[in-house]
């Protein structure tokens, strides 16, 4: 028992960055806490902080240690949370921020199975392109296109997969296909909200960044993909955003072998907070239909 609440001490430390904020929300005292975090780092044989008068930060090992407490830490108040809400039906709302693609691709069509199985849960869905944070915006949870830093924060992963070059057929008919990464340069490419800048991986494995242009600009997927369909142009995004077009012959892959991966679609939400029985089913409907529907 001494030994977990000196790791929850520490783990406290890290996060709130000091002995007195965390002896505040341990309900503790600063002496108690620093007491703790000491022992434990003795008994590693350790030093897991820096200490010094005006500020306090992990070393090295105590990043890495924090990183393992921390997903401990979430395991035992997951499994809390399971028990303590297992008898409990999910109700009422669940604030969400969600990019715009993503919702009105894969969100919104399936909303009618979640209302069945959980009438007592209201969604508030805000649909915004980069928002990382869900504490900041006062969300319960938030889908995140990229990779994500902050220590403070849990993400489920949702989507893996290859940065996908795409066009219409007719636009292929048209134009022709391009062979090579460099071939785009020849080429009028849809450019979206991450920018000219597109990844490749050459032959030898390396990265390979092509600087495209063309003659159309957005910042929305739901754009980029329509454009695409249209003849516009080639474009380039994340596979999932035009898996279906892909399916339905609408968009045609290109350069295939020279794929990257693309950046991680994940579900995010605060650590070492317990999760109410009405996230966490929505949290297991989100991962139920991107698995479901690759």
């Amino acid at each position: 028992m001494n030994k977990f609440q000196d790791i929850l001490a520490f783990a406290r430390v890290a996060e709130l960055g000091g002995f007195t904020a965390a002896a505040k929300v341990l309900s503790s005292s600063t002496s108690t806490v620093t007491k703790r975090v000491t022992r434990l780092e003795e008994t590693l044989g350790v030093q897991l902080l820096h200490r010094t008068t005006r500020r306090m930060h992990l070393t090295e090992f105590g990043a890495e240690y924090y990183e393992r407490c921390k997903q401990i830490l979430s395991d035992l108040d997951d499994a809390d949370s399971a028990i303590r809400d297992a008898h409990i039906s999910a109700s009422g709302l669940v604030r969400m921020a969600l990019p715009p693609s993503f919702g009105h691709m894969t969100v919104i069509p399936a909303l009618a199975q979640f209302y069945e199985r959980h009438p007592n849960v209201s969604l508030d869905l805000c649909f915004k392109s980069q928002t990382a944070n869900p504490i900041e915006g006062g969300f319960d949870l938030v889908v995140h296109s990229g990779r994500l830093a902050d220590s403070l924060l849990v993400n489920r992963i949702l989507v893996r997969g290859a940065q996908k070059t795409v066009a219409s057929p007719d636009y292929l008919a048209r134009h022709g296909r391009p062979m090579v990464p460099s071939d785009l340069v020849h080429h009028n490419c849809i450019v979206g909200a991450f920018g000219p800048a597109w990844h490749f991986r050459d032959e030898a494995g390396h990265e390979e960044i092509v600087r495209v242009s063309g003659k159309f600009v957005t910042d929305s997927g739901d754009i980029l993909r329509e454009a695409a369909v249209q003849g516009l142009g080639i474009s380039q995004a994340t596979w999932w955003l035009f898996r279906e077009d892909m399916q339905r012959g609408r968009l045609v892959p290109v350069l295939e072998e020279y794929e990257v991966e693309a950046d991680p679609i994940s579900i995010v939400f605060p650590a070492n907070r317990r999760v109410p029985a009405k996230v966490r089913v929505f949290v297991d409907f989100l991962l139920t239909i991107t698995r479901s529907n690759p």
